[in-house]
């Protein structure tokens, strides 16, 4: 029987959701059979910031032999057909870079002219117009390469991706009752003293989608309401914060209950922006959340104290959850319920209001008979009824006739 069971998984097993975009904020896609690669070289210094440290590191160091070897080769080669190399102990000869006497010295000199050292010891001549014009051309093409590479190196040194690491997010989300309304709510912060200027937060829902055409989509991508009509998705974010996502009748949530979340298979993509305050360029966080990590029930701890002076944030506590009451129906029922008891205590109040004037009016409608007990207790008590009712109900003109009735019989 156990054997039967390691074969044939039970259904109830779900299997566990790829991850669209890692906690990390890696996002899982490879691009593959791209046959219009050349667009890469179209745009060669983005390409060469995207590539890796290792690969990085390569393209410079072979972007700077290369020249050096190529230019030192034609130094050589203008001192070869020149017949430099053949006239090295003559002194009455004038060669057309001085102390190139062979290949390695040739390429000593090209690193001199590309780099701009200048030890003094190889010189070029003025009785070699093309050296003087090998000279310049080295010149401009080495200041091109070297700005080329070294904007390059700084753009990927600089990158704000590692300011990412700093912007942590909560390792669950909880869902729980805000100011009487069901709310989806995921915490997050930042560890770093300088701040991210102009922060905003996004969310996405990743779920498998088909259309009323048939049409199977596998990761529609909907937009989770984080406070954009409000202003609440813009942060100041100097402390942690809570982000919370109210579930009405607008939200991907709304029919969901605890039982129901249980079985869907969807993830939750959240994505920080901001610019660095330091360097001014902008910044990127992202993380995941998916159905199994949605804690129904909960709310996140508090981590922030008032200490002398300043407030103390306890980063122990980011990711501390503590359990409260929370039906466990969709916010559709909960909306429901609420509505059939605004309308009980409506019809209620209404019914009882329409059952006082009625038994008024039958007081008002008796016989001129009952005039001759006009002194007894009867008709003072159906004025005070009246009187009352008037008070809730504004019937002023019924009040009015009994009481003219009333003073009429007395008269």
């Amino acid at each position: 029987m156990a054997l039967e069971n390691s074969i044939f998984p039970s259904p109830r097993t779900r299997r566990k959701r790829q991850r669209y975009v890692e906690k990390n904020g890696r996002c899982n896609v490879q691009h593959g059979n791209m046959r219009e690669t050349y667009r890469y070289l179209t745009d060669i210094f983005t390409t060469l910031v995207d590539l890796n440290w290792r690969c990085s590191l390569f393209v410079f160091v072979m972007a700077y032999a290369v020249t050096w070897l190529f230019f030192g080769a034609i130094w050589y080669l203008i001192a070869y057909c020149r017949g430099d190399l053949d006239h090295l102990e003559d002194e009455t000869w004038t060669p057309c870079v001085n102390n190139v006497n062979g290949f390695i010295s040739a390429f000593l000199f090209s690193i001199e002219t590309e780099t701009t050292i200048g030890y003094g010891h190889r010189v070029i001549t003025d009785q070699c117009p093309v050296g003087t014009m090998l000279l310049l051309l080295q010149a401009i093409l080495g200041s091109m390469v070297n700005a080329f590479m070294v904007g390059c190196m700084f753009v990927k040194i600089s990158q704000p991706n590692k300011r990412a690491e700093t912007l942590v997010f909560s390792k669950h989300a909880v869902i729980s009752p805000r100011d009487d309304k069901l709310c989806l709510m995921f915490r997050v912060g930042d560890l770093r003293s300088s701040h991210i200027v102009g922060a905003n937060i996004r969310a996405k829902l990743i779920k498998s989608k088909q259309t009323q055409e048939g049409e199977f989509i596998p990761l529609d991508q909907t937009d989770i309401s984080v406070g954009f009509e409000t202003g609440d998705d813009r942060l100041f974010l100097v402390s942690p914060l809570v982000i919370s996502h109210e579930i009405d009748a607008r939200s991907p949530f709304w029919d969901m209950s605890q039982a129901q979340l249980e079985k869907e298979d969807f993830e939750i993509v959240v994505i920080l922006e901001g610019m660095v305050e330091a360097t001014g360029m902008t910044c990127q966080a992202r993380s995941s959340y998916l159905a199994e990590e949605l804690l129904w029930g909960h709310r996140f701890s508090p981590m922030m104290s008032l200490a002398e002076g300043f407030f103390d944030v306890d980063y122990g506590a980011f990711h501390h959850t503590f359990e409260v009451d929370t039906p466990s129906c969709s916010a559709r029922e909960l909306s429901l319920a609420a509505a059939r008891l605004d309308a009980h205590l409506y019809w209620s109040i209404s019914s009882r209001l329409d059952e006082e004037p009625t038994l008024a009016n039958q007081a008002a409608k008796q016989p001129d008979s009952g005039s001759a007990n006009s002194k007894g207790g009867e008709p003072t008590f159906i004025v005070g009824e009246m009187t009352d009712i008037q008070e809730q109900s504004g019937l002023g003109e019924l009040n009015g006739s009994v009481a003219t009735d009333q003073s009429e019989s007395e008269a």
